[in-house]
């Protein structure tokens, strides 16, 4: 990596590819930065140093004065807001890349079709006459493991990890139980925890019962996996995306792995099974989410001359946001979802700010949070200038405890930046005076992009 950026430095790479630590590389001559894909949340650091490579990439070209060019087939709403009302310039594509055109999405109403592990009628006659014309399939299901939960059949309680406030996933390859949260594994419970009753059944589907609903319902066909536990070792995930892109594998499954950047000519078919994950998320992102995710997934098909159909399963196939994805409407989800956010006083149209807290003991971090919240008044209160910095009281997070430790947060809200940076730089100061700030672990972090 060093010797990477030192040639950068010195101007000896006349073009640099990288992810989002190539933001930061230093450049002997800029020119232009490129950005793809910029609506991809894994742009923002999260752990330890927090920053945006996007947000870097523009401040780095216009110290440059250079260009910066910002692609996605589903634009962050922050950027198409910003190209809206002229901050940013607006190109649009109105065709596709490739030769083929956009596929026709359907949304299938599972209130009508009953499901068979997992899949609808429609959905297993479809994956069925791909592999007749000798054409491939992909079915997307954004979960790993066999089944996301196991359930007492006397008491119906669910199987929870100790050290978090989640369910575990039954991994039936591995024979495991595991937290996706924290990573701890235990065996197949011999008794529920609760009851004491020995039946158990698994509730729901991941990739690994996919795939074996996939080899019963067509037997002779080659079934290819990628999800992030079939990719561990090192270079299995361009051996099983090689057999992808060369026809060997002819029905797919996978997680958002495969949701973008592959290209497979013979691929017409995209099942989505699991649409309704995001449609009534409490993140205030998810309608953008979901847009972008089925948007990305449905893009894999149909990419050469054969025309690519992409089959949704959903139990409201009215809802608007489904409605306008169908329609390949990107104006008019845009349209909506912007309303949305400034009717709830979110970004674009207000500036975040969040002050996580977490701790060993129950309460710790909330009293923590508590204390500042109070500094944070006391704060606006002595100051004009950050009369419209807006604070929430402090309140556990969704998941209040992960990896035995309780969390915490509390949410500043502003219409302008001036004022909230100015209040953002006492009060960081405030927080590391206070003795309080050494028993817990602590971040600022602006800009986030989840509220969990």
């Amino acid at each position: 990596r060093m010797q990477a950026w030192e040639r950068a430095r010195r101007g000896d790479s006349a073009i640099i590819i990288g992810t989002r630590s190539a933001a930061l590389v230093p450049l002997a001559s800029p020119g232009i930065i490129i950005l793809d894909e910029e609506h991809d949340g894994s742009f923002k650091q999260q752990e330890g140093f927090r920053y945006h490579a996007r947000d870097v990439a523009i401040k780095r070209a216009s110290i440059n004065a250079i260009p910066v060019i910002m692609g996605s087939a589903t634009p962050s709403l922050e950027s198409w807001h910003n190209a809206k009302i002229g901050r940013y310039s607006l190109l649009e594509l109105a065709e596709r890349a490739t030769t083929g055109g956009l596929p026709d999405i359907h949304l299938l109403n599972l209130e009508q079709q009953p499901l068979e592990n997992g899949l609808s009628f429609s959905l297993r006659d479809g994956v069925r006459q791909c592999f007749e014309r000798g054409e491939q399939s992909m079915l997307f299901i954004n979960r790993r493991g066999f089944a996301p939960a196991v359930c007492c059949t006397a008491c119906n309680a669910l199987i929870q990890c100790n050290r978090c406030d989640a369910r575990m996933t039954w991994h039936k390859r591995d024979g495991r139980l595991v937290c996706h949260h924290c990573g701890q594994q235990s065996r197949w419970p011999e008794q529920c925890p609760d009851c004491g009753a020995k039946e158990m059944v698994t509730i729901g589907q991941g990739t690994e019962n996919i795939h074996q609903a996939i080899e019963n319902l067509v037997p002779a066909a080659s079934i290819e996996r990628i999800d992030r536990d079939t990719t561990r070792r090192k270079g299995e995930l361009e051996e099983r995306l090689q057999r992808a892109q060369s026809g060997e594998a002819q029905v797919l499954v996978g997680t958002q792995m495969l949701s973008k950047g592959h290209d497979f000519p013979n691929l017409t078919l995209v099942g989505i099974l699991d649409a309704d994950q995001l449609l009534f998320s409490s993140d205030f992102r998810a309608s953008e989410r979901l847009f972008q995710l089925i948007t990305q997934v449905a893009g894999r098909a149909g990419r050469a001359e054969k025309k690519g159909v992409v089959l949704v399963q959903t139990r409201f196939p009215d809802s608007p946001w489904l409605r306008v994805i169908a329609e390949h409407d990107y104006h008019s989800f845009a349209e909506m979802a912007l309303a949305e956010r400034e009717a709830a006083n979110y970004p674009p149209f207000t500036y975040l700010a969040l002050l996580r807290a977490e701790a060993i003991v129950w309460h710790q971090a909330l009293q923590f949070l508590n204390a500042m919240y109070r500094q944070a008044k006391a704060l606006i209160a002595g100051n004009p200038a950050m009369q419209s910095v807006d604070l929430s009281e402090a309140v556990s997070s969704v998941m209040e405890k992960r990896a035995g430790r309780y969390r915490a947060q509390l949410l500043v809200q502003a219409t302008t930046r001036k004022p909230l940076h100015a209040f953002l730089k006492q009060w960081r100061t405030i927080i590391e005076e206070q003795r309080a700030s050494r028993r817990v672990r602590w971040s600022l972090d602006v800009d986030p992009i989840d509220l969990y």
